[in-house]
């Protein structure tokens, strides 16, 4: 996993050690994603099945997307769609995907990069394999996070955040055993560079063969854990966890994680997509792209799209 990583991790600012008054949360559920496809075909886990909305407040759907390694010609990815009503966070750990967005928004990210398109009142927008990475084949991973928007902010306008790889803060654990990559929020007293209308904690960490990270989180969010490779235990009282699980906790100041002494021939060490937000506490209605607060609110979310009021494909993508 080539996400971004370091040198020496040692040079590092340190997690700080909790203390002893903290409670470590305890695990309520570890599901399995079950797989399916998106877009064009392209193989996905669905992170969430089976877990109740109100555990995942706020986020709505997470697909890992891969890991797969595609063969020449065979990399796909999603056609023109619209949104409204949420935010969708892509992060990329192998391969490369470029977007684009009716709103003007758009670039391209590679292993470590992440794009943050805030749908709000609506966008329509593309996400593909490049042409050179269609042609060659290769290694294709990453994660896509859908994050509810507050009923207040639900028709923003949208807006697209490019954060590359060199921007997000880096932490160690007190031992060096684990490296912790805060993409959005706070995570242990350090701010990530994503900007976020809810309240949320995002990051990626890798957790070496024997180590463990017991992480501070903040007391009114919720925690999550998915794994993205790899096998270990979560909790004090070390619930058995592997790829392609997710893991919600219970309420707490801390969470622990700790890699297996032996990991799989596929996984060198334990990698966890870690996040947590301020539960929203709203109605939720959702169909399809559209995710919004009541019934007659996403039904006019697709009549606005059949209307054309959700934007237009540039005219350079017409033709595709």
């Amino acid at each position: 996993m080539p996400a971004v990583t370091v040198d020496n991790i040692l040079t590092l600012p340190r997690i700080e050690t909790p203390a002893l008054t903290a409670v470590d949360r305890p695990v309520r559920t570890v599901t399995t994603a079950p797989t399916g496809y998106e877009g064009e075909g392209f193989p996905v886990h669905r992170a969430f099945a089976g877990i109740d909305m109100g555990a995942l407040d706020p986020f709505i759907h997470m697909d890992q997307m891969g890991e797969i390694n595609y063969a020449p010609g065979e990399p796909k990815g999603t056609p023109w769609h619209p949104h409204r009503g949420f935010e969708t966070v892509t992060y990329m750990i192998d391969g490369i995907m470029e977007h684009q967005d009716s709103n003007g928004g758009g670039g391209t990210i590679g292993g470590g990069d992440t794009q943050w398109m805030t749908a709000g009142g609506g966008i329509l927008h593309i996400e593909t394999p490049p042409e050179h990475l269609v042609m060659s084949g290769g290694l294709f991973h990453g994660v896509q996070l859908w994050v509810n928007l507050p009923r207040s902010d639900k028709m923003a306008a949208p807006r697209y955040q490019d954060i590359t790889g060199n921007k997000v803060a880096l932490l160690s654990s007190q031992d060096g055993g684990a490296l912790v990559r805060v993409i959005a929020g706070e995570v242990a007293a350090h701010q990530g560079p994503g900007s976020t209308y809810t309240p949320i904690a995002l990051s990626h960490t890798t957790i070496a063969p024997g180590a463990s990270l017991t992480l501070p989180w903040n007391p009114e969010y919720n925690a999550l854990v998915y794994v993205l490779a790899g096998q270990g235990t979560v909790g004090v009282e070390r619930r058995p966890i592997r790829s392609g699980q997710t893991v919600v906790f219970g309420k707490g100041d801390t969470l622990t994680v700790a890699a297996a002494d032996t990991q799989d021939s596929r996984s060198q060490s334990l990698e966890v997509f870690v996040m947590g937000g301020k539960p929203l506490r709203e109605p939720v209605a959702m169909a399809g792209p559209f995710v919004m607060n009541t019934r007659a609110e996403v039904i006019e979310a697709f009549e606005d799209f059949q209307a054309g009021r959700l934007g237009s494909i540039p005219a350079a993508h017409e033709s595709l």
